[in-house]
């Protein structure tokens, strides 16, 4: 058979933009709920809707022990980590008042856009803290200096979508605590893949998707709510909750207060096993395996010219979000070529994510490609992609024939 006529592998590489394949539990979970259950929690008093609603309390109980959190209440379900985080910016954000906010240059439009949408309306004004050219990472001294008498938070992307890179949440955490300012960590990219303790962190309001590291299925998240701040959290949406029905305004206990409407039960059911899966393997494990992958990962591309991955060396201090660059190769065509020849798949462009591209000066150039790795991922499978990645960058062009020693599937 020739190179040509064989079928080329499906190797999944873009577990940060979600995570793919899930565990069979999740399946068999959501399945269960909409072949036997299919109620709605706290819309009826029948044995379906009581067990959807403990299947939702256990989701929550679950979230709370993985991030070491105060309590199982305090767990906000959300449709996606962007839905916690414009509860977490403009409930914080008084119109009325003088508000200031901090962000850093490595941040998500997911903090950004509400941020800008706030200072667009005249609420607020921003404050933007640059990342060291080196390894991207914010000096929490400088978080330090741009606090006002009027900040109102300080927001942080725990790790970047673009490069990986971990930021010091923990001492930055200590800064905010220290001057009784709300810190709001966007975990989108480190929830399920490096340990998160929102106590020791001082985080006052993490937001995390349920469909990325904690394996769940889209359209899931959540915003933990810390302990206090739900006497600084305005609501931002109102409406049913199934409880206190006899009130026409919103309940003021959580976690009702900030859950207006019914619940993706089905996506929570799913959600709750993905979690209980990264617990059962436990996340320190799951970060070694992924720091390995890494570490692969950097040595397979090391001494291939014209090819460099974005960001710093040091396994330690970043994600397996691995965003390259070939020179003369457009990314968007890289990705092309990744599937069409070698069946990796792979996430090209801005990433949503401007700044963390202005600050990595691939803004300009139509960013990077990105790929990203998962608990299902193994050393073989990186192994292939830097092998692909290799004979794309000596090729020094997009026309790469299929019949390459590595471009048919293999086992």
């Amino acid at each position: 058979m020739d190179g040509e006529s064989q079928l080329i592998r499906r190797l999944y590489l873009d577990n940060a933009a979600t995570s793919f394949p899930k565990p069979k539990v999740v399946l068999e979970a959501m399945m269960r709920y909409a072949l036997e259950l299919g109620a709605s929690a706290g819309r009826g008093a029948y044995s379906e809707a009581i067990e959807t609603g403990n299947l939702i309390s256990e989701c929550r109980r679950r979230i709370n022990r993985l991030i070491h959190g105060e309590g199982s209440e305090r767990v906000i379900f959300t449709l996606n980590c962007s839905d916690g985080l414009n509860l977490a910016i403009k409930g914080l954000v008084d119109p009325g008042q003088k508000n200031h906010a901090i962000c850093t240059h490595i941040d998500h439009n997911s903090i950004l856009r509400p941020l800008n949408e706030l200072e667009r309306r005249g609420w607020l004004e921003q404050t933007r803290i640059k990342v060291d050219e080196v390894n991207q990472r914010v000096d929490p001294e400088e978080i330090r200096r741009a606090i006002r008498p009027e900040t109102r938070l300080i927001a942080v992307t725990h790790a970047s979508n673009v490069t990986g890179v971990l930021q010091p949440i923990r001492e930055i955490g200590k800064i905010a605590r220290e001057f009784g300012v709300p810190f709001v960590v966007d975990a989108a990219q480190s929830a399920g893949h490096v340990p998160i303790n929102v106590r020791e962190d001082c985080i006052d309001l993490l937001a995390a998707p349920g469909h990325k590291g904690l394996l769940g299925p889209l359209g899931t998240g959540f915003l933990y709510v810390g302990r206090g701040m739900e006497e600084k959290l305005k609501t931002i949406k109102e409406g049913g909750t199934g409880s206190v029905s006899e009130l026409d305004t919103q309940p003021e206990f959580l976690p009702d207060k900030y859950e207006p409407g019914s619940h993706n039960a089905i996506g929570i059911i799913g959600l709750s096993e993905g979690v209980q899966w990264v617990m059962d393997q436990t996340v320190e494990k799951l970060a070694i395996h992924e720091r390995a992958l890494i570490g692969t990962f950097l040595d397979g591309i090391n001494d291939c010219e014209g090819l460099r991955c974005i960001g710093p060396r040091a396994v330690r201090y970043r994600v397996g979000v691995m965003s390259v660059r070939i020179d003369g190769i457009a990314p968007q065509e890289l990705a092309a070529v990744l599937e069409s020849s070698f069946g990796v798949l792979t996430r090209a462009g801005i990433h949503c994510a401007p700044l963390a591209h202005e600050a990595i000066g691939t803004l300009k150039t139509g960013g990077t490609t990105r790929l990203s790795f998962g608990p299902f991922v193994s050393v073989l499978d990186v192994q292939y992609a830097t092998d692909a990645l290799a004979q794309i960058a000596l090729s020094g062009n997009c026309e790469i024939s299929k019949s390459l020693p590595h471009a048919a599937g293999r086992e």
